[in-house]
């Protein structure tokens, strides 16, 4: 029951028990006491019957005595008892002993006549045992009366009916009385304790429900709830404690918050990027950086061991799930998980590089998870690449032609050549890496001119499908030398470019072709090809260079455009080897025009180099 769980239904509940065991105690003694110290009704009647025997059996014999009747009305006095003398026609007879002096009673107040005469008849009744139905004489309730039959003076017949009468003195009465009185402080002390009980609610159970009030309000973040002090009771002292509890709480909460909000500032501060996972990899807290890099993980399909790689598909990164760590992390947290070490490693994400620091998180000397510090490396990476690069191919660019220039050189100084001939082949041979060690500087000095804007360019209308066609025409000996088909694809319709510098974009496709020729095997295809396109939402000129080669390793791909980077590292160059300056040369001169270049690849198939340009240079 409800009112079982509440205070004062506990309280009013106890306080009726109460009253009711000692109720029910009080009553079991005083109905024993009563039936121990009072008379019953029964015992009344037997004594009176016994009396009113002895009294009619004497009456008729001593009623000329004095001394015997004043003896007889003492007793009969100190009993409190009465004599009624009945004639047998029911009139009432003046009686020696036992008449009351303010009472006259009537032999029909006690018995009826029907009663009276069974005594006339010599037997002995009572009032209190007469059987019937009907009515009842109007003092049976009052007295207890005993009527017995007496003779005559003659002693020959009976006389009339000697009725002795004592007012009723049973223990039946008492207790009813009891009874009666005790349910009447039964019904009063229940609505006094259930005043009693809503009087508490009042003073006891409306306090602590504030109490309860403000710890919920506290409980939902309203650290500044307060209750009222009314009384300096126990009560009183439980609500100052509450307070200050609350100040307390409140207090530690806003430094907890403050803690959190500077933890925050510098998380969302950071160009690094944060992540905490728990033990399980599932995130905990992030910073931006950190969100975006897991999300755009995330949605990476990463392929099996052996299997290319697809590019994924276009996704709202936004909706996607940053609940679990990406792949690349993988591995690296679960060693820290086994190993409870801190770890510091690099990984390729793509075309990108990264730095990351993991550590262990503990708790009570376990690691519950693990932080993550990620740095973007790509640029130092790909500088690293290029110094790297740069050292290595210049020297093996500048040292080659030297060695050769100063080992012909000296062969034709000690005369080693003994034919005309000969000292003609070295004399070719220095003057050939003369051009090489020339083209490499030419190359280096457009490169740098490019890079910092010092190259005038003689923009100019061109016709796309001309100049692809001579083109075409201008490495068709060369293609066939190596038996490669090179083929010119251009549309019907005419493209021309409003501002476009010939002899620049013609630079852009020999070095294309070059590449194309030197890298494709003899018997597959160069494709050389335009058409119309959009570039930033403007029209443009889409020119592709297409071969079936060898192919650029994906994780060189992103880096060809770089200068003097050789995806091939251990390619010898001839005398027609490149510097490893032509792409980013084609890149520079495209960015020129305000176009873009850009290049797929895929081992053993073939690269293609896309160039689009605005028909209309801004």
């Amino acid at each position: 029951m409800f009112i079982l769980r509440t205070i004062v239904g506990k309280l009013w509940i106890t306080i009726i028990g109460l009253v009711v065991v000692v109720l029910l105690t009080l009553s079991v003694f005083l109905f024993r006491y009563i039936e121990t110290s009072f008379p019953k009704s029964s015992d009344q009647v037997e004594t009176l019957n016994r009396l009113a025997q002895k009294v009619a059996s004497e009456i008729s014999l001593h009623k000329e005595e004095r001394r015997y009747l004043q003896v007889v009305n003492e007793l009969l006095s100190a009993q409190g008892a009465n004599v009624v003398l009945s004639a047998p026609d029911f009139s009432r007879l003046e009686a020696p002993v036992g008449e009351s002096d303010n009472r006259i009673y009537e032999p029909r107040d006690f018995f009826l006549e029907e009663d009276l005469k069974k005594v006339f008849a010599g037997e002995t009744i009572n009032n209190q045992l007469s059987s019937g139905i009907g009515p009842k004489p109007p003092l049976t309730m009052q007295y207890t009366a005993v009527a017995v039959p007496f003779m005559d003076t003659s002693g020959s017949k009976v006389g009339g009916a000697l009725i002795l009468y004592q007012l009723t003195q049973s223990s039946e009465e008492t207790q009813d009385y009891v009874k009666r009185l005790f349910v009447v402080v039964g019904v009063c002390g229940f609505l006094m304790t259930t005043f009693f009980a809503f009087f508490l609610l009042t003073q006891i159970t409306r306090p602590l429900q504030k109490l309860k009030k403000a710890a919920d309000l506290i409980s939902k973040g309203e650290y500044g709830t307060r209750v009222p002090i009314a009384s300096s009771d126990e009560i009183g002292e439980l609500g100052k404690t509450f307070n200050h509890m609350g100040e307390q709480l409140s207090d530690t909460i806003k430094a907890l918050s403050h803690e959190k909000e500077h933890l925050a500032s510098v998380l969302r501060s950071m160009a690094d990027a944060v992540v905490t996972f728990d033990s399980e990899g599932r995130v905990i807290l992030t910073n931006p950086p950190g969100e975006r890099n897991v999300r755009e993980w995330n949605r990476i399909e990463w392929p099996e061991q052996g299997e290319g790689t697809e590019e994924p598909a276009e996704t709202d990164w936004s909706a996607l799930p940053v609940a679990y760590i990406p792949e690349p992390l993988q591995p690296l947290f679960d060693t820290v998980i086994e190993e409870a070490q801190e770890i510091t490693s690099k990984i390729h994400v793509q075309s990108e590089v990264w730095s990351v620091v993991m550590a262990p998180l503990y708790s009570y000397e376990v690691v519950r998870g693990v932080v993550a510090v990620m740095r973007d490396v790509t640029e130092e990476y790909r500088l690293d690449k290029v110094r790297k690069d740069f050292v290595a191919n210049v020297s093996h660019e500048l040292r080659t032609p030297l060695s050769m220039l100063q080992g012909y050189s000296e062969a034709l100084i000690d005369d080693i050549a003994a034919t005309p001939e000969e000292r003609k082949e070295l004399a070719q041979v220095i003057y050939d890496e003369s051009l090489r060690m020339g083209r490499l500087v030419m190359d280096l000095l457009d490169l740098a001119k490019l890079e910092t804007g010092n190259m005038e360019l003689q923009f100019r209308e061109l016709d796309v499908r001309v100049f692809l066609r001579r083109i075409q025409r201008k490495f068709m000996v060369l293609a066939k030398e190596r038996d490669i088909a090179l083929n010119c694809i251009v549309p019907e319709t005419e493209l021309i470019l409003r501002q476009a510098d010939e002899d620049r974009l013609e630079q852009v496709l020999t070095n294309l072709l070059d590449n194309a020729i030197r890298h494709t095997p003899a018997g597959a295809e160069i494709r050389l090809s335009s058409a119309p396109a959009r570039h930033k939402g403007e029209p443009a000129v889409l020119i592709e260079v297409a071969d079936q080669g060898y192919g650029i390793p994906a994780e060189d791909l992103p880096f060809i455009f770089e200068r003097f980077y050789k995806a091939d590292k251990a390619r010898t160059r001839g005398v027609s080897g490149g510097t490893g300056l032509g792409l980013s040369i084609v890149k520079n001169i495209v960015e020129a025009h305000k176009g873009a270049v850009t290049a797929k690849s895929q081992q053993g198939q073939g690269t293609t180099f896309s160039i689009t340009l605005p028909v209309q240079t801004p």
